[in-house]
């Protein structure tokens, strides 16, 4: 079930969650410490989200790179951008310098692995495994 999903399109789309959660919800939802809730700056939650990220990248791009392309371009682009929002996370005074380019690189990944594997359409090399 879970082979025929398209992984590049949910992680572009969970990519794109986490930026429009980053850049939008502090607009939104200023008030709601008020109301006892803390999602803004909340380590848990967006810990669990960078990982839901990777797990889902991980995935999409290994498959990519095993299965089509051969290539590890998508896979050094995502890599830098995951490094740089868990960077965010831990240098809080300069996080919307790093969160833009880290959600760029994670996006541009996924749509790169995507075209690369479209273009290649099962690109056989000697460590393809079908």
């Amino acid at each position: 079930m879970f082979k025929n999903w398209n992984w590049d399109a949910i992680g572009i789309g969970a990519s794109l969650a986490c930026a429009i959660h980053c850049a939008l919800l502090p607009l939104f939802f200023s008030s709601l410490p008020l109301l006892g809730i803390n999602i803004l700056h909340n380590f848990k939650f967006e810990f669990g989200m960078i990982l839901l990220s990777f797990a889902i990248g991980a995935y999409s791009l290994y498959h990519g790179y095993k299965k089509h392309h051969h290539s590890f371009k998508p896979i050094i682009l995502f890599s830098i951008g995951i490094a740089l929002m868990f960077s965010r996370m831990a240098f809080r005074s300069v996080e919307l310098y790093l969160l833009f380019p880290a959600a760029f690189l994670i996006v541009f990944a996924h749509i790169n692995n995507h075209m690369r594997c479209r273009v290649h359409n099962h690109a056989h090399a000697d460590d393809c495994d079908h």
